[in-house]
């Protein structure tokens, strides 16, 4: 085939396809997909936490603070672990996706543990909640707490 033949051929396709999307109806948008950006996370109050440590009920605690605040800090909630925000799912990999899982930061509204419990949902885990007030309520509410492993 000539260039010459070839080029009207693809300028005829072109040209077809561009009347056959003008024509088309456009279909109404179909409702937003949920993503981790926006799924709903579930609060526990410090109260709670407290009875729940307190009478040894299984729950994982990821402290999510900033390394900075976590290395000037001398203690964690009693039985937490430290993880990055960004490393969340990996730091718990072993854990069960069904375990209750428990994130806190020392945010003004607890934006960093909110992105980690988004985060861990996202993976998989079904039971996943935000300490209300992280750390600071923590304190206030007189929980219990261990020394910092750093």
């Amino acid at each position: 085939m000539k260039l010459k033949q070839v080029i009207g051929i693809l300028f005829a396709f072109a040209a077809t396809q561009t009347v056959i999307l003008a024509y088309q109806t456009p279909k109404e948008p179909s409702a937003p997909a949920r993503t981790d950006q926006t799924q709903k996370v579930e609060f526990i109050a410090a109260e709670e936490l407290k009875k729940r440590i307190a009478n040894k009920n299984p729950v994982t605690i990821v402290d999510v603070r900033g390394q900075t605040a976590y290395l000037q800090s001398e203690k964690i909630v009693q039985g937490a672990m430290h993880s990055q925000v960004r490393r969340v799912v990996h730091r718990l990999r072993e854990v069960p996706r069904e375990s209750e899982v428990v994130t806190y930061c020392a945010c003004p509204a607890d934006e960093a543990a909110i992105i980690a419990a988004r985060s861990l949902m996202t993976s998989g885990f079904k039971n996943v909640r935000v300490l209300k007030g992280g750390w600071n309520a923590w304190l206030e509410a007189g929980g219990q707490l261990q020394p910092s492993p750093k």
